[in-house]
């Protein structure tokens, strides 16, 4: 994994992201859990050339990671699973955990 704690501008929602403070780095968007395709090979290398939205399509229970949000690029069909942020939206991962995979 390389450290990339960046914030952004949400490419889905347009809201302005702060960068992680709980000692991971922040991959999504913490109020409409979208993403962008920007690693290609490990978590922060940024090395992708895709760049597209990815998707929240489901959640996935981890027991030692807890729930992991399910991403799936608009763009190439790509699939990546991420940890879960603590100022992530409860209710919108809730709804997600009820969409069939």
């Amino acid at each position: 994994m390389i450290t990339a704690n960046e914030g952004f501008k949400c490419a889905n929602c347009k809201r302005i992201v702060e960068p992680h403070t709980g000692g991971s780095c922040r991959n999504h968007c913490p109020y409409c859990l979208f993403s962008l395709h920007v690693d290609l090979e490990l978590p922060g290398d940024r090395q992708s050339e895709c760049k597209g939205l990815m998707v929240p399509t489901g959640v996935e229970l981890n027991k030692k990671k807890g729930p992991r949000v399910i991403h799936v690029c608009k763009a190439c069909g790509h699939k990546a699973i991420n940890r879960m942020a603590p100022d992530d939206d409860w209710d919108l991962i809730c709804s997600l955990s009820r969409i069939p995979q």
